[in-house]
Formats: structure tokens, sequence, C-alpha cells
């Protein structure tokens, strides 16, 4: 990744955005994958760890995609 890359998807407009798409989207994959584990009081601590990161994968997807669809943008402006 370029610096121009990684400037772009650290502005303050796309983290917000990849916040919001990873509360929304990883809320929903940890009530799927851990919601019965939840609810029965069986979490143990791998399953903690695996259900952060449920958060993180939709975070970076959203930030790829920004990206993407920005670099796209510029090349059908040019």
């Amino acid at each position: 990744m370029n610096i121009k890359a990684f400037r772009e998807i650290t502005t303050p407009q796309n983290q917000f955005m990849a916040m919001k798409v990873a509360m929304v989207v990883g809320s929903l994959l940890f009530l799927i994958n851990h919601g019965q584990a939840v609810m029965n009081g069986k979490m143990t601590r791998s399953r903690w760890i695996s259900g952060l990161m449920t958060y993180c994968v939709p975070y970076m997807v959203s930030l790829h995609g920004q990206h993407q669809g920005k670099k796209k943008l510029r090349k059908l402006e040019n």
C-alpha cells in the first residue's frame, strides 16, 4: 500500500463510515456466531477474542471498499 492510499483510508470520514459498518454488520455476525453461547453463559476467552475479531473484518472490508470506489471514480474523472 502506498502512502497516498494509507492517508485516504485513515481520514476521519472514512474511518467513521467503516466504524458504522463494523458496528452494524459486526453485531449481526456476532449474534449469529456467538449469540447462543452468550445466552447460555458459555462464552470462553477464545470465543470473546473471536467475537471481537468479528468486528474487525467488516471494518477493514469497508475501508478497502471505500478506497477502491474512490480509485475507480478518479479513473472515470480522468
